[in-house]
């Protein structure tokens, strides 16, 4: 029994380490045990990964477990759609150029959901020649080349990232996406609840996040 005792103790020990411990803002803040999105799953995959190689791929533990749920809950409620996520942050938080914010792994992009001209879901490229996806740019109608925003897609899974972090007893801070392209989320199944649960930005940010939507979740953090 002694053993068994001591080997739970390490266990919970090992456990408690990896939790992640954040501090100040996503804009002026860092990370303590930064956990490293997965590259693939069932629905989704890494947007790059030199990216990943590079370290740019960290999160709080605590986002970690909502993404993935996110994805999870996806895959059963829309099996046909695809997604892909895109920078987060370092696995010590801290200044993480280009951005002005992803500093103590609170923050997350994902790259659009799109589908080709046959309608189905695809990937939108993302290439170094391309800066990894946030080269590009949507028109007014949400096209891109040959390419369609898929609202949809996106709705659900702005939808389900709220849902995954109430059910861990955090929340979403806001999403930022080009408000001229929002109009399409509302047109969606999910608009209703987008706009009762969600703040979406209401002005273009410094970047316009058309190809991209950037999700800052709250997490307690510590001074």
């Amino acid at each position: 029994m002694k053993y068994v005792f001591l080997f739970s103790i390490m266990l919970s020990g090992t456990a408690w380490a990896a939790d992640s411990i954040c501090y100040g803002t996503t804009a002026d803040g860092r990370l303590e045990h930064g956990a490293a999105l997965p590259g693939s799953g069932a629905n989704f995959v890494a947007y790059s990964e030199i990216a990943m190689l590079a370290g740019r791929t960290y999160v709080h533990s605590e986002v970690k477990e909502i993404v993935t749920a996110a994805y999870h809950s996806l895959a059963k409620e829309r099996p046909d759609a695809v997604y892909k996520y895109a920078e987060t942050g370092f696995k010590d938080g801290g200044q993480f150029k280009p951005h002005k914010t992803h500093r103590n792994g609170l923050s997350v992009d994902f790259m659009t959901p799109v589908k080709n001209k046959q309608g189905e879901s695809v990937h939108l490229p993302t290439y170094p020649w391309n800066r990894f996806g946030y080269d590009i740019e949507f028109d007014n109608n949400g096209q891109y080349g040959d390419f369609s925003i898929d609202y949809d897609a996106l709705a659900a899974h702005i939808v389900a990232l709220d849902k995954a972090a109430k059910a861990r007893d955090h929340t979403i801070w806001r999403v930022i996406f080009d408000p001229q392209l929002q109009p399409g989320l509302f047109e969606t199944q999910y608009g209703a609840y987008i706009k009762a649960n969600l703040e979406l930005s209401k002005k273009r940010s410094w970047v316009r996040h058309d190809e991209h939507y950037h999700v800052d979740f709250i997490v307690p953090c510590a001074k």
